[in-house]
């Protein structure tokens, strides 16, 4: 009889996502389409006209104030290019060089007009680094005079033949160069075939990583937090196609500028607009430079925070119900404090606390931060289901045990233990499932989570729907065989 009741479970849950995502796909399929093209020719056609920008840049410092303009801020130039395509926003601003040709034809957008401003380029190193500034500024100098850093700059930008690259640093006793890169997209900086990061930026500092004999590491997080991590001694370098600005200079050091650059307004380009097949979708964020790898990579490691954050956050947690059903009141008070603590925290804010703040010189990885962050929040809420369980069988009960002659411990363990867990169990399900959902957010402190890859791969296809529908699936599925499978062990007690 429970085998049937647990494949009937089984069939209705397999139907649920299937009608999920014929849902979500008939949603996209809905999905507002473009309004026109904008006739833009200067800055002076930008009045009455909604534009978009990635918060933070230095185009929302400078439209910020503007009333005759409505500014639309976004996380990154993916979800830019979206709402532009979505008839959000009328125009995308960013830099000239931030999409390729192929991406516009792709995209169907197009490059309205280049602004009058013309900008330094150059990477951002932690203020007062002045060792590694001026050990990058002699090796720009160097590769401007051999004339490789032309020939890189225009490989990526017009097509040229590429450099040969230096043979990267082996066996060095150097720490390795950390680079942060806050873009994703071709032909400045993106993650190509097998996980290499290609594009200019990544190019110049690899080749400064070789000459400088290190070796060379990158991440991708959005400017904000690489900021952060630079200023913490998380990384060294940070690159996102830089404007060296005054008020920049005062939180960061920069580099001589290796480029100058011009702002670039992109509008549609209906003539080249065209839509593509769910089959070509699929194709491009999955088969393409073999990006099913970045989910694969995503869901192990978002299944390795969640076991290990709930094993130890349980154990915790048998320590925290101790505390409260403790007979010293100073222990209960404790206990009440460090929940108040951990409810009164979003689980956000406290991860960036322990990984930017209070392990931040520990050379520990993001991974173990995320594990340790998340099992102490699981400690509160497994250890509060405990004592309400244990509460929750009569008193009787245990003084029935202790007058057999058995022991506390015994009573504890044959009595008290076995009807605590049948009462307690639904509950910590419940809580595994809101961890397992709750890593979403590891993302922000760099670790390649499934959320983590669907933004990559997002950020390189500009495809907002293949990449998050296949995480909307994952995280369900996860959810549903966590619940599966505690409630089957439930069934046999």
């Amino acid at each position: 009889m429970e085998n049937r009741i647990d494949m009937h479970i089984v069939k209705q849950s397999l139907l649920h996502v299937l009608a999920g995502v014929v849902m979500i796909s008939g949603i996209a399929g809905c999905a507002p389409k473009d309004a026109g093209t904008v006739d833009l020719k200067s800055e002076e056609d930008l009045p009455g006209l909604t534009v978009s920008t990635s918060a933070g840049n230095y185009f929302d410092t400078k439209y910020s104030g503007r009333k005759d303009i409505s500014l639309f801020l976004v996380n990154s130039e993916a979800d830019g290019i979206q709402a532009v395509r979505q008839g959000i926003a009328d125009v995308h601003v960013t830099d000239e060089v931030a999409f390729s040709q192929s991406a516009r034809e792709r995209l169907g957008i197009k490059l309205a007009f280049r602004g009058e401003e013309h900008f330094d380029v150059a990477f951002a190193a932690r203020k007062g680094n002045k060792e590694l500034v001026e050990q990058m500024n002699r090796f720009i100098e160097a590769s401007r005079a051999d004339g490789s850093l032309d020939a890189v700059i225009s490989h990526w930008l017009n097509g040229t033949p590429a450099p040969a690259m230096p043979a990267p640093a082996e066996n060095t006793n150097q720490d390795p160069l950390r680079c942060v890169t806050a873009i994703n997209m071709e032909p400045v900086c993106f993650l190509g075939e097998g996980g290499e990061w290609m594009g200019m930026d990544a190019d110049i500092l690899r080749r400064f990583a070789a000459w400088s004999g290190r070796r060379f590491q990158m991440n991708f997080q959005d400017l904000g937090s690489a900021i952060i991590a630079m200023n913490t001694g998380q990384c060294d370098v940070v690159s996102a196609c830089l404007y060296i600005t005054e008020e920049r200079l005062k939180s960061v050091d920069f580099t001589i500028p290796y480029y100058k650059c011009r702002p670039g307004y992109f509008v549609l380009d209906r003539g080249n607009s065209s839509g593509m097949s769910i089959g070509e979708r699929l194709r491009m964020n999955l088969v393409t430079e073999g990006r099913w790898k970045l989910i694969v990579d995503g869901l192990w490691e978002t299944l390795k925070i969640t076991l290990l954050s709930i094993l130890l956050g349980t154990l915790l947690g048998m320590g925290v119900c101790a505390m409260l059903r403790s007979r010293r009141g100073w222990v209960r008070k404790a206990a009440g404090i460090y929940g108040a603590f951990i409810q009164g925290i979003p689980t956000l804010v406290l991860l960036l606390i322990m990984f930017y703040v209070v392990f931040a010189n520990a050379g520990l990885s993001g991974t173990f931060v995320a594990i340790v962050t998340f099992a102490l929040c699981f400690a509160w809420s497994s250890g509060s289901i405990f004592d309400s369980a244990i509460s929750s069988v009569p008193a009787g009960q245990t003084e029935a045990g202790l007058s057999l002659g058995f022991t506390p411990l015994r009573t504890f363990t044959g009595i008290v233990f076995p009807q605590a867990l049948k009462n307690g169990l639904p509950l910590y399900a419940g809580e595994c499932v809101a961890l397992l959902k709750s890593t979403s957010i590891v993302g922000y402190i760099a670790i390649m989570d499934l959320t983590r890859a669907s933004d990559l791969i997002r950020s390189r296809t500009f495809d907002a729907f293949i990449p998050l529908l296949i995480v909307t699936v994952a995280y369900f599925v996860l959810a549903w065989l966590l619940r599966l499978l505690l409630n089957l062990f439930l069934s046999k007690k």
